[in-house]
């Protein structure tokens, strides 16, 4: 059997007390009085028969013992909110995190419009991920948009909204009267959408033109849509997301000179955690959010299969 615990109410007085370096501090957080919190602290002393704080006027130190005990606390009750926020649902708001590009080429207008058409209110939280992650014990999201090859822990629940294929861009005076061909590639400003500039790697790979054009060179930014702003502003050519650009060259406002799409082997998947309460909710979005992909209109390219290098 476990030994027998001090009061919970002790615990928790102390942990506050403790973070704050204040009793009134902690008093005014847990709503209690001044005198309350040191009642507690000091029945946790007695059940422990030692002092938890040195006390030298208003300030307020941790002793030896304080200090080794503090750490278990804050992670205990860490683990207790995470544990009880399954079932802290607010039915009014769904939280969702996506990256920052997604967000501002595709989904920022689909939550929009799907606010109007349904009445759902949907906290949309851009966030700029070099790797797509979430962490839903830590962060306060009910659902993502994560580029991602799929591997999701078995705790989640995931639908593909679509695959990620990537294609050259352009400002559309740059496109010219023919076709681009490998001599102009070759001298077109390259810009890279990644530092590590693996979105040209994947695309030059995949058509066989890796040994041919160097990557080498050119402007370097830290987003794919840093990359399709710069390019379509006239400064040299990007990598693209057709799913992304589709709607800015139907509109004109975007070329494509080289009209070969490549998979990048990811995709952009809508996920969740499948124990929270609210799964109607995310079930209502990703059927929306699927519904409007499909009615996408590509432009006319040619798909790629992807290479590995």
């Amino acid at each position: 059997m476990r030994e027998r615990l001090p009061p919970l109410y002790a615990l928790r007085a102390f942990e506050a007390a403790a973070r704050h370096a204040s009793f009134t501090r902690a008093a005014e957080e847990l709503a209690l009085t001044q005198s309350a919190i040191s009642r507690h602290v000091r029945t946790l002393e007695e059940h422990f028969s030692c002092r938890l704080f040195d006390r030298q006027g208003r300030a307020l130190q941790l002793t030896e013992a304080g200090r080794l005990l503090l750490p278990g606390l804050i992670e205990g009750f860490t683990a207790l909110d995470r544990a009880c926020s399954t079932l802290r649902v607010d039915d009014a708001v769904l939280r969702l995190k996506a990256p920052s590009t997604l967000t501002m080429r595709w989904l920022l207008a689909r939550i929009s419009r799907y606010r109007l058409a349904s009445s759902a209110e949907v906290q949309l939280t851009s966030a700029w991920m070099d790797v797509d992650t979430v962490d839903f014990l830590h962060e306060p999201f009910d659902c993502a948009v994560l580029l991602s090859e799929g591997n999701f822990p078995p705790e989640w629940g995931s639908c593909e909204l679509f695959k990620e294929w990537l294609i050259p861009v352009c400002a559309p005076e740059a496109l010219g009267d023919k076709p681009w061909t490998l001599s102009r590639l070759k001298h077109a400003e390259l810009l890279h959408p990644t530092p590590d500039r693996r979105d040209w790697r994947q695309w030059l790979q995949a058509m066989g033109l890796a040994d041919q054009v160097s990557l080498k060179g050119g402007q370097v930014f830290d987003t794919l849509e840093l990359g399709m702003v710069a390019a379509a502003r006239g400064y040299g050519v990007s990598i693209g997301d057709l799913v992304m650009v589709a709607e800015d060259v139907a509109l004109g406002r975007m070329g494509l000179p080289w009209p070969c799409a490549v998979p990048s082997g990811c995709s952009y998947y809508l996920v969740w955690p499948k124990a929270r309460r609210g799964q109607e909710r995310v079930e209502r979005l990703r059927d929306y959010l699927l519904t409007d992909i499909a009615a996408v209109q590509l432009p006319p390219v040619e798909f790629a299969s992807r290479k590995e290098g």
